[in-house]
């Protein structure tokens, strides 16, 4: 059981941790403190204690501070402020940009050496049209209402709404549409969803208490939302059907980034068009349509994806490709169906098959990743949003008989500590 504290200490802040936060030790404890840099001498509070495990810390003030510390992009989250009161979502603004790429590729870097014992090589990429301050990228914020009627993000690891004047991280149409949204929201307004598609326009979507039961979408990493009507996103010539409240790339540029590092990452000498290939936790085909750009209408591609009217968008979204073909299903039942009743015929195109995966946060996992490994595909494309469930997922692909060929980290969230990846493998011979 943690132990409330309020004492007030010293710390030397020595490394990065997952998740935002930074690591210090005081009595042979590890102390995780958030709001600081590695190298830093900081006054923090005690705020939680835990004997078997670790604490945590609030920090109050920088004593010694860090060459790569700057102005915090969001003046709303800055230390200046009582820890109680710092808006959540920005744990990194306090950084230069070119330090948070540093400390994500240490994060990763940590999680390979603890899962597979090794240190691959990679680098952590800025996307093209970043702004200076990696600010005004989001096109998708969601907004707290309280019950006194405040509303703005939550306080980090808290549900304390922090009531803000601006949204830097928010593109500039995002960013003035929350202001005008909070006027005049529905009666028992719980949260507030702003979102700008590359098509035009702003949808605005409240969720109340009235319809906290209603079905909602499956979002990487979030609660899931009631359906909404549906939008257009435009990568590059081609546009997608999309639920407003359903999953969607954050990031201004991020689908065009994932789209072309999926492609880039795909073996042209070991594809086949013809095999059966894969495009798991496709969402609305995002990636699927990208292969079948790349390799031609007739190519051969499954998406699969839990979420019914993701896949129903995915199948209208892909109706050109006449090899395509979006099912509705759970990616670990579908694949043990596969094994279970797949023929002999089904199974040699798997051996000729690329599978592209794109899993929630928390990663693939111990079943799928085994599924994968007995269907045997000639190469994976594994994207991931989350660094230590990759670095957990590559230790369990190299026990199925498969090898890292190689990595990459896309910095599609400037300012967090997100870091968006990846990987390939492919059968280690023999």
């Amino acid at each position: 059981m943690s132990t409330p504290s309020s004492r007030t200490v010293e710390l030397e802040i020595s490394n990065v941790a997952h998740g935002g936060v930074f690591v210090a030790r005081l009595e042979g404890r590890v102390v995780f403190v958030p709001d600081t840099i590695p190298g830093e001498r900081v006054r923090a509070r005690i705020v939680d204690e835990n004997e078997k495990r670790f604490w945590r810390a609030e920090t109050l003030e920088v004593l010694e501070a860090s060459e790569h510390r700057r102005e915090h992009v969001w003046a709303e989250a800055s230390i200046d402020r009582a820890p109680e009161n710092r808006a959540g979502g920005a744990e990194f603004g306090h950084i230069d940009l070119a330090h948070q790429r540093a400390l994500k590729h240490k994060v990763l870097t940590d999680a390979l050496e603890r899962f597979t014992g090794t240190a691959t090589p990679f680098e952590v990429q800025p996307v093209a049209d970043e702004t200076a301050d990696g600010t005004r990228w989001r096109t998708r914020v969601s907004l707290h209402v309280d019950a006194d009627g405040n509303v703005g993000p939550y306080a980090a690891r808290s549900h304390r709404v922090i009531p803000v004047t601006d949204l830097p991280l928010a593109v500039e149409n995002v960013a003035k549409a929350a202001t005008a949204a909070l006027d005049g929201l529905p009666y028992k307004t719980t949260s507030v969803d702003i979102v700008a598609p590359s098509t035009g326009g702003i949808k605005v979507l409240s969720r109340t208490d009235d319809n906290t039961d209603a079905p909602g979408r499956r979002r990487k990493g979030r609660p899931a939302r009631p359906a909404a009507d549906p939008i257009r996103e435009r990568v590059g010539d081609r546009e997608f059907l999309v639920d407003a409240g359903g999953f969607w790339q954050v990031h201004r540029s991020a689908a065009t980034t994932l789209q072309t590092a999926v492609i880039d990452a795909i073996d042209d000498a070991v594809f086949d068009p013809r095999a059966a290939n894969l495009d798991l936790y496709g969402g609305v085909g995002l990636l699927a349509a990208a292969v079948g750009d790349r390799f031609g209408s007739t190519t051969r591609i499954v998406t699969v994806e839990s979420d019914e009217r993701a896949t129903e968008y995915a199948g209208e979204n892909l109706a050109e490709w006449v090899g395509a073909q979006a099912i509705t299903a759970r990616v670990d039942a579908f694949l043990r169906r596969e094994l279970q009743n797949g023929s002999a015929t089904d199974r040699a195109r798997y051996a000729k098959a690329t599978v592209v995966l794109d899993p929630p946060r928390s990663g693939a996992g111990r079943e799928v990743v085994a599924m994968l490994s007995e269907l045997r595909p000639a190469s994976i494309v594994y994207v991931a949003c989350d660094p230590v469930a990759l670095a957990r997922d590559i230790a369990l692909f190299r026990e199925g008989g498969y090898e890292l060929g190689g990595l990459r980290g896309y910095d599609l969230f400037p300012n967090t500590h997100h870091l968006e990846s990846v990987a390939t493998f492919t059968p280690i011979a023999g």
